[in-house]
């Protein structure tokens, strides 16, 4: 045979061996493999949380304290007028004292500051379920408070059942994963067995309640507001993930 074909020949039953080498599995007798999974629920947010305020401000304390302790009277009857099933909670009350800018004495010496003026006010935490009433509970409320924040969520019967389905989503994740994993190994699902599953394994844990804002100071409310148009909301939806980490060995 001529040497250029010789070697033709011999490239060809080397890349034959290696062609073969390569469609041949590893051998995975007592694999230890570690497989991610995830899931995710979405509900719309049937729970909110929102913080109403009145702030004063006055020379006289007792005067600004006074009027704070009316309106905020006046707003909680109002609220739970509006949504007796709501629960309510008083969040805050501060009393600051307000000074003018201070300009140093001729001989250099800052004067003693003296307040010319006192800001009272009070914080008030609202949660209800009754997000269809939410528009109209919050204008009413608005005549003598005001609106500080929302915080839109989910209910904790939901937030129960949304967890099993949650639960449920993830493992049917992993389950999905090893027949994968299993399929490229070149072996059965029956050959797999599920060892240890860690939910939340990544270290990744659902995310807290997000905290209430800092207070604000806020714009005092004109004397004898009128009717306060109904704002528009939207509440939107919260999605709950979970991750887990399954170890699977094969026979």
């Amino acid at each position: 045979m001529p040497l250029p074909k010789l070697f033709l020949a011999t490239a060809l039953v080397l890349a034959t061996q290696a062609q073969a080498q390569i469609q041949t599995p590893l051998a995975s007798t007592g694999t230890l493999v570690i497989v991610p999974a995830f899931g995710e629920v979405t509900h719309a947010n049937d729970h909110v949380t929102a913080t109403f305020a009145v702030e004063e401000q006055d020379k006289d304390k007792v005067a600004a304290a006074s009027r704070v302790n009316q309106k905020m009277k006046q707003g909680t009857d109002i609220i739970r007028r509006e949504d007796p099933q709501a629960t309510l909670k008083t969040q805050g009350y501060y009393t600051y004292p307000i000074f003018p800018e201070q300009r140093p004495l001729p001989n250099g010496i800052m004067p003693k500051p003296v307040p010319t003026g006192w800001r009272v006010g009070q914080y008030l935490e609202v949660k209800t379920t009754s997000l269809a009433g939410l528009p109209k509970l919050t204008a009413a409320a608005q005549k003598v408070l005001s609106l500080n924040s929302l915080n839109y969520g989910l209910a904790p019967a939901t937030l129960q059942r949304l967890d099993a389905e949650r639960i449920a989503a993830t493992y049917l994740n992993l389950n999905q994963r090893i027949a994968s994993v299993a399929g490229a190994m070149g072996r059965k699902v029956l050959d797999a067995t599920i060892d240890t599953v860690d939910f939340e394994g990544s270290g990744n844990y659902a995310p807290q309640r997000g905290e209430m804002a800092a207070p604000m100071a806020m714009a005092r409310m004109a004397k004898g507001a009128g009717e306060v148009g109904e704002p528009s909301f939207e509440p939107g939806e919260t999605t709950l993930q979970m991750q887990l980490v399954g170890k699977v060995k094969f026979k």
